[in-house]
């Protein structure tokens, strides 16, 4: 991943038609997805049960882009070299999810994958100011984690916090919830690169439709790219 600062789209998967993901993945990177989003949640950490390392193995052969595996799982640490095998090229774990962050962004790091860590909206950013030699990229919750369709929250101040401490290092800052064409310009002139968008990408296509898909994700990349 050759790093720089341009707004990248990342559809969710969590989205699309579970019956059809190699479909879909194929559909959303032909209408210019530049990351495919995995979402995993265990039911424990988040009020929601998703994609084990089998699944996520069996969408790495449809992934041509960049695969964004984000873990919403506790414990996180026994299971980053499952999904580091699994074909993950950046893992991201919560600041929330354990008692040693820095220990798991090493454990990431060691796997040879990009790491990140992720913010629930109660979690500062100041939680991170002593993570940042570690990781590639932090992600906002602008939404409680759990669930797809959620309304948007306005981080902006923590995003412009996020982006101080930042500075020069080459860290991206993704947001994940609630984005669509008109909260990706906030998040966007707030600091942030890399923007998650689940049913704002896969609302009203198929792969049968998927110029949808592109209209869609050209809709949120163009709102964004205007705000900076």
């Amino acid at each position: 991943m050759t790093f720089d600062r341009k707004i990248r789209i990342a559809p969710s998967i969590l989205s699309a038609d579970f019956a059809d993901f190699g479909r879909e993945i194929r559909a959303i990177e032909d209408q210019g997805a530049d990351w495919v989003h995995v979402d995993v949640m265990d039911g424990h950490f988040v009020p929601n049960l998703t994609f084990g390392p089998p699944a996520v193995k069996a969408f790495r052969p449809h992934v041509k882009t960049f695969m964004d595996v984000h873990l919403m799982i506790a414990p996180v640490d026994p299971y980053i070299e499952a999904y580091a095998e699994a074909g993950a090229d950046l893992i991201t774990a919560h600041v929330e999810a354990g008692p040693h962050i820095h220990r798991t962004l090493q454990a990431i790091r060691a796997t040879g994958k990009k790491a990140g860590v992720a913010l629930n909206p109660g979690t500062p950013a100041d939680s991170v100011a002593h993570l940042l030699d570690l990781a590639d990229l932090i992600c906002v919750m602008t939404v409680n984690p759990g669930f797809g369709g959620q309304k948007f929250l306005d981080m902006t101040t923590k995003i412009r916090r996020l982006r101080e401490l930042i500075g020069d290092r080459p860290i991206h800052i993704e947001i994940d919830g609630g984005v669509d064409p008109a909260t990706a310009p906030i998040v966007a002139a707030a600091g942030a690169d890399v923007l998650v968008a689940g049913s704002a990408v896969f609302r009203g296509g198929s792969v049968d439709a998927p110029q949808v898909y592109g209209d869609n994700i050209r809709a949120i990349r163009a709102a964004a790219e205007a705000a900076i």
